[in-house]
């Protein structure tokens, strides 16, 4: 008996917050407007050429011999190969 004048109390407690709650709607403060106007503004149409950047380096030309690079790199590697093997053959201290 006690388990439902507790749970009758409960209940009308929580009908009377309930009641005394407002009748605005969250929907209405949050309009379209002010969330759509940041987007707008950064998808405005872009009026300002573009500038040629005098300190670029950039350029489209092709490298003068693209086996260049290359063939440093195969350089590189038998020199760190023919080092590995003097250390391999050196006798341990």
């Amino acid at each position: 008996m006690r388990k439902l004048i507790a749970l009758a109390a409960l209940g009308s407690a929580a009908l009377t917050l309930a009641a005394c709650g407002s009748a605005d709607d969250a929907s209405t403060e949050a309009s379209a407007d002010t969330v759509e106007m940041p987007a707008d503004s950064a998808l405005a149409p872009v009026t300002e050429e573009p500038v040629a950047d005098p300190s670029a380096t950039a350029t489209d030309a092709p490298e003068a011999d693209p086996t260049a690079g290359a063939t440093a790199a195969a350089d590189a590697a038998a020199g760190v190969a023919a080092e590995a093997a003097a250390a391999a053959e050196a006798p341990a201290e």
